[in-house]
């Protein structure tokens, strides 16, 4: 069974201004691009399509409207995504979207998704509202989505929170959501998230930013006492296991944030095991036409064994009924 891990919808409620076949390009308070809104993102009926076309079984559904979002838009998308699981049945699986900032309301809206809903897992964004998912009030967004079994989709955020560098070429999209994720992961094990709710597992989106690429010298700066770190309050923090213990126990990634270049999969590989990706594209986003997610199933699969892992024999690993 192939399940794309990062497929997106809006519910057309949402969308304030008929596009039509038009892009319309919104940009965040710094002026940066920060979301493209088309009409494919609420075209249920071309996702069908384009999933029979290439061979992919069914998509978990997330919205960039839901993620880190207040609860009345939460509960609006969650009851959408349900929606949609009942008039196309076993093509669309909702993801719950809650607020981990949100407080004792957005937690009750998540058991809401677990129990009610059925979801497994929950998506949030990489960065929110100035804080970052190290910051201590994220702990019982941690705590509970642990305790309800349910795994955490790590997003790059659509709104930095500090974008100054990225102020020109399109970079925050580009190559500033990368590393935000990268720090996302990074924040994560050294924060001591795993350590505390070792049950607890996260996927991160894009291959975690490519991260694959920087892993050498993340390892490195592990080692406090070679960096002289150790006894410092932040820098010096570290988790209870090496950085490699939670890619292999904690942590999946996904191979969506490429635009469907199979060289960024296969690079990511020489470091992150293939039984911990899964198959995802960001359709209906950085992929849009049907053949191009199409040829990306058949690059993956001409992988051989590791294609048909991240394809199909991972799934079970996020979603437990699968």
């Amino acid at each position: 069974m192939i399940v794309d891990f990062q497929h997106h919808f809006t519910p057309r409620e949402l969308i304030k201004e008929d596009p039509g076949d038009r892009l319309i390009l919104h940009y965040d308070a710094m002026g940066a691009p920060s979301y493209t809104i088309h009409s494919l993102l609420y075209d249920l009926d071309e996702h069908v399509k384009m999933m029979d076309l290439s061979g992919i079984d069914a998509a978990w559904l997330t919205s960039a409207q839901g993620m880190c979002a207040d609860l009345e838009t939460s509960r609006f998308v969650n009851d959408k995504a349900k929606t949609a699981e009942k008039d196309y049945p076993g093509r669309f699986i909702g993801a719950a979207h809650a607020n981990p900032l949100g407080g004792p309301d957005a937690l009750k809206e998540l058991n809401r998704c677990r129990h009610e809903l059925g979801c497994e897992g929950v998506v949030i964004t990489s960065e929110h509202d100035g804080k970052f998912l190290d910051n201590p009030a994220y702990e019982p967004f941690w705590a509970e989505a642990a305790k309800l079994g349910m795994f955490v989709f790590v997003h790059p955020a659509l709104k930095l929170n500090y974008s100054q560098q990225f102020d020109a070429f399109d970079t925050a999209r580009s190559v500033g959501r990368e590393f935000s994720l990268i720090m996302a992961t990074i924040r994560l094990v050294n924060s001591g998230v795993f350590d505390r709710h070792p049950s607890l597992t996260v996927h991160m989106a894009h291959l975690s930013g490519g991260m694959a690429s920087m892993l050498g010298r993340i390892r490195s700066y592990q080692d406090k006492d070679f960096w002289g770190t150790k006894g410092n309050p932040r820098h010096g923090a570290g988790p209870n296991k090496d950085f490699d213990y939670y890619i292999n126990n904690n942590l999946i990634f996904d191979t969506a944030g490429f635009a469907g270049a199979i060289t960024s999969v296969k690079s990511s590989m020489v470091e992150i095991p293939a039984s911990r990706i899964v198959f995802a594209t960001d359709y209906p986003q950085e992929i849009r036409a049907r053949e191009a997610v199409r040829d990306f199933v058949r690059e993956i699969r001409s992988m051989g064994k590791d294609g048909e892992a991240i394809l199909s024999g991972n799934v079970g690993k996020l979603l437990k009924g699968k």
